[in-house]
């Protein structure tokens, strides 16, 4: 059951203006150059987002398989990467939704935020930047998944004080 309003969390558009101070959102609409390549047969959308894999990290690619979760979502923890950028660019073609939060050693859960990403849209966390594991909506949805591997501890979580629910 969800509590009072200041518990609810409701999706706003995900934009590049409005997800800046977390990262990058990954689509052809924010490409900083647009490059005709392979005989003019193909465009490349260049330099979507600044993957950083940290001091003697390696950036790696793997997918992730994510199961729809149901609304309204009760929001009880946060996760961050210290060490590394974080880029989720889905492959199923279905929204989901994306939890952030500032925060030094502990997501200041008075500015939770959360993102509807549409079909097109991925998003790169900066290293550091609080977010929730992802959150898919109505089927399994694949992701395609750009982060750190090397040395050292590059996620942790912490449990929020009381949860906070996402409402569709």
């Amino acid at each position: 059951m969800m509590g009072d309003e200041r518990d609810v969390l409701r999706p706003e558009p995900l934009t590049s203006a409005a997800f800046a101070p977390f990262g990058e959102v990954i689509e052809a609409a924010s490409a900083r150059q647009r490059i005709l390549i392979n005989e003019g047969t193909a465009e490349r959308f260049h330099d979507l987002a600044r993957i950083e894999p940290g001091a003697d990290g390696r950036a790696i690619v793997s997918i992730f398989r994510g199961q729809p979760r149901p609304m309204p979502f009760p929001v009880s923890m946060l996760e961050r990467h210290p060490l590394g950028s974080q880029a989720f660019v889905p492959l199923s073609g279905r929204p989901y939704l994306v939890v952030v939060a500032h925060g030094r050693d502990t997501p200041d859960e008075a500015r939770l935020r959360v993102f509807l990403a549409a079909d097109g849209q991925g998003v790169n966390f900066a290293p550091g930047v609080w977010h929730h594991p992802l959150l898919t909506l109505d089927e399994v949805s694949d992701f395609l998944v750009i982060d750190r591997e090397g040395p050292g501890l590059n996620c942790e979580e912490k449990s929020l004080t009381r949860p906070v629910h996402v409402a569709p």
